[in-house]
């Protein structure tokens, strides 16, 4: 069996009382993209990973260079699309 099936993870209200949070804190964080979360029907698990990286703040910045890479998303497709351009010119 792999490892991967053996991760330890925690529902929003058991990750509130770690954190001593409340459980809308949680949720709150959970879509600002500082708690990574995996959404199965209309419940929600947590890597204890995902806790250590809300510790460590490693979490909000991958949110935060994701917000800006999403400001830049449409001048990277048109980047993208013109070189696609080129290179089907040139055979």
């Amino acid at each position: 069996m792999s490892k991967m099936l053996y991760t330890k993870t925690y529902t929003p209200v058991e990750v509130a009382e770690i954190l001593q949070l409340n459980k809308n804190t949680v949720y709150d964080l959970i879509r600002r993209g500082e708690i990574i979360a995996k959404r199965f029907g209309s419940v929600y698990r947590i890597p204890a990973k995902s806790i250590y990286f809300a510790f460590t703040g490693l979490d909000y910045d991958i949110y935060q260079a994701e917000q800006e890479d999403l400001k830049n998303i449409e001048k990277i497709q048109k980047t993208i699309k013109e070189l696609r351009s080129k290179a089907y010119e040139s055979k």
